[in-house]
């Protein structure tokens, strides 16, 4: 039996700031990466955030 399509994930994009803008360094779906390179960053004293983009679920098309 073949197996359906595999849920959407959440992604976390991590971001640094860097004047004037922000910029992507990592984009994964695992969260502890992301947290844990934010807190490196943080510890190096550079302005950095955790942006999640989940994918809303898909709507069955039907007939009437």
């Amino acid at each position: 039996m073949p197996a359906g399509p595999e849920p959407e994930r959440t992604t976390y994009i991590v971001g640094v700031f860097e004047k004037p803008h922000w910029r992507t360094v990592l984009t994964t779906k695992d969260k502890a990466e992301a947290e844990a390179l934010e807190q490196a960053m943080a510890q190096d004293d550079v302005k950095a955030r955790i942006e999640e983009i989940t994918p809303k679920p898909k709507r069955a098309v039907g007939f009437e």
